[in-house]
């Protein structure tokens, strides 16, 4: 691993645009691949400052990052990543139209994959956003639901697309709001070549969340926690909801017997992954607090998890493989 010389600082305007400017100001790191790319943020490199180069010369790689960061839009590379499988990315979304274009171009910026959005009829317009985007672009699909029929459910929608239309290799799970940093997209994806589930974690050494008040900490960490008494299941963070899949076990999964929503859809989607005897590995990744909009976070959700985890252990049977 090796570092280039430091930027330039970047400009008031774009340090304000990016949630961690602190990091802006200091030098970029490049590294050669996404295995280098884990060792450095591990030992605590922030990924908006890395240049993974993974096949780019590193001139033009190092410019394209510096530019990239100067916008506000974090370190771009040349050219989007290409994974060695075909990949789709649900998103999710209720009122997000001040979120939706940006965050699909971004997630193109660095990755080449397709991207399906979920939209539980939106009020404020995000499903005729994402229809627009659609198509002006063959790589965008939209499902359009009624009504706000929540999280796990559109989850479900998005692996039964993923099935239907045959061919995707990974899917993966990511929010509309850049609290998931696009420029993690890829390292996630390409970390799933030997686990079938790969989450970004903010638990694990090198991952953390920034912008959270003491409250909102607490309430995560203590839901962790408690699912991992109850689990066992050597995840630290399970309620975490940038992840990626292999299709071929999703399907391998009972989905039909799913009705969980919010942080409980993704502790027992972690939890069946682990009693179905598949590898899961988390990665370090600092989640950020959503800039725009409001958090579909409320105490039902919570109440949920609260009440499901200490029933899986029955619920899901251990299976061999």
């Amino acid at each position: 691993m090796s570092s280039s010389p430091k930027s330039n600082s970047p400009s008031s305007q774009a340090m304000a645009a990016d949630p961690t400017p602190r990091a802006l100001a200091q030098a970029l790191v490049v590294v050669a691949d996404f295995p280098a790319a884990e060792a450095a943020v591990t030992a605590g490199t922030d990924s908006a400052r890395l240049v993974v180069l993974a096949g780019q010369d590193e001139g033009p790689a190092y410019a394209a990052a510096q530019q990239g960061v100067a916008q506000g839009r974090g370190p771009l590379p040349t050219r989007p990543h290409q994974p060695p499988w075909r990949t789709l990315v649900v998103i999710p979304t209720y009122n997000e139209k001040d979120n939706l274009e940006s965050i699909v171009r971004a997630i193109h910026d660095y990755l080449d994959t397709d991207v399906l959005i979920v939209d539980d009829g939106s009020p404020d317009g995000t499903g005729a956003i994402a229809d627009r985007l659609a198509a002006a672009d063959p790589r965008i699909h939209v499902l359009h639901r009624q009504g706000k029929q929540g999280l796990g459910t559109a989850y479900l929608a998005g692996f039964a697309f993923a099935f239907e239309r045959g061919g995707y290799e990974r899917v993966c799970e990511m929010d509309a709001d850049f609290s998931h940093a696009p420029w993690d997209l890829p390292r996630l994806v390409m970390a799933s070549e030997h686990h079938e589930l790969v989450i970004g974690s903010r638990y694990v050494r090198g991952g953390c969340t920034v912008g959270w008040d003491f409250k909102r900490r607490m309430l995560s960490r203590g839901a962790n926690l408690y699912t991992r008494l109850w689990l066992s299941s050597g995840i630290r963070d399970n309620t975490a909801g940038f992840r990626c899949f292999h299709t071929k076990a999703l399907q391998q999964l009972d989905l039909a017997s799913i009705s969980a929503q919010g942080y409980a859809f993704q502790i027992e989607m972690a939890f069946r992954m682990v009693r179905a005897g598949f590898k899961v590995r988390e990665v370090p990744i600092h989640f950020i607090d959503r800039q725009v909009g409001k958090s579909k976070m409320d105490g039902k959700i919570a109440r949920e998890a609260l009440l499901l985890v200490p029933r899986l252990r029955g619920k899901v049977k251990k299976t061999r493989r």
